[in-house]
């Protein structure tokens, strides 16, 4: 048997309903969306969540809690995520974001703790814990914090 000698299985595939084509084809004429009516027209049917002039599923729910548009989004990082860099790297934001640690959009980057490093590193943050600044400092590096 060759590539060109493969077909699919019999009654796999049929072929698509071609709507509008003539009283022969079965879905001719109104084309299977029945006579008048909304959704009969052209551009007809309704939006997301319309219930037919029922008062609609978001509107009948309370709402509930509080947005604060004021908060900052901090990106978390641990020192065992920094192994992934050479010896003697300067790690800052633009180096984390161009290696897919820190994704998305944030405010602050925190270097936390977790993990253990072996080699020196220049860290520029914007906040780190204790633990993490005492293990990059234990391994010959230093961390900067950013304001």
């Amino acid at each position: 048997m060759k590539l060109n000698e493969l077909s699919p299985a019999e009654g796999s595939r049929s072929s698509r309903k071609r709507k509008g084509r003539g009283v022969g084809s079965g879905l001719g004429k109104t084309a299977g969306k029945g006579t008048k009516g909304h959704r009969s027209r052209s551009g007809g049917g309704v939006r997301p969540g319309f219930e037919g002039g029922q008062m609609p599923l978001h509107r009948r729910l309370p709402k509930r809690g509080f947005t604060n548009i004021f908060k900052t989004v901090v990106a978390e990082i641990n020192v065992r995520d920094l192994t992934r860099f050479e010896k003697d790297t300067v790690v800052d934001p633009a180096l984390l974001g161009s290696s897919g640690l820190v994704k998305n959009r944030y405010d602050a980057i925190k270097l936390l703790g977790q993990g253990d490093i072996d080699f020196p590193l220049t860290v520029k943050v914007n906040a780190a814990s204790k633990s993490a600044i005492q293990k990059i400092e234990a391994a010959g590096g230093k961390v900067e914090v950013l304001s």
